[in-house]
């Protein structure tokens, strides 16, 4: 059974930092590109950074490019957000994402975590 689960969420005043972890299991994490989304209150899901299987390749969200940081460890099968000069509008529940593509074996899947929640206020 596939699972993420994150944590690393809470509270904190703008400009500080937090660092999100992704715990997998059920799958072999290191086959994988890996996502982070979030999700405000009131707003639609938003694509925040990518990582390739192997961690070389990351992507970024404008909104979040220069002050957050995506990588994984495949030993530990564990991915990670590091978040820094965090502002009030990176308030948000914090999802890591897989998406399995169909083969001729098996049909796709997008598996999501519980979430954690992020809030930055003064």
């Amino acid at each position: 059974e596939v699972q993420l689960v994150e944590s690393g969420g809470g509270m904190v005043q703008p400009g500080k930092s937090l660092r999100l972890s992704c715990a997998v299991s059920g799958f072999t994490f290191s086959s994988y590109d890996m996502s982070w989304v979030r999700q405000a209150p009131g707003k639609g899901p938003e694509w925040v950074s990518g990582i390739n299987s192997g961690g070389r390749t990351t992507y970024y969200a404008d909104s979040v490019k220069g002050r957050f940081t995506i990588s994984r460890d495949n030993a530990k099968n564990t991915l990670y957000l590091q978040m820094n000069s965090l502002k009030p509008e990176d308030t948000a529940v914090y999802y890591c994402n897989v998406d399995m593509p169909t083969t001729p074996f098996a049909l796709g899947a997008s598996y999501w975590g519980q979430g954690t929640q992020v809030t930055v206020s003064p």
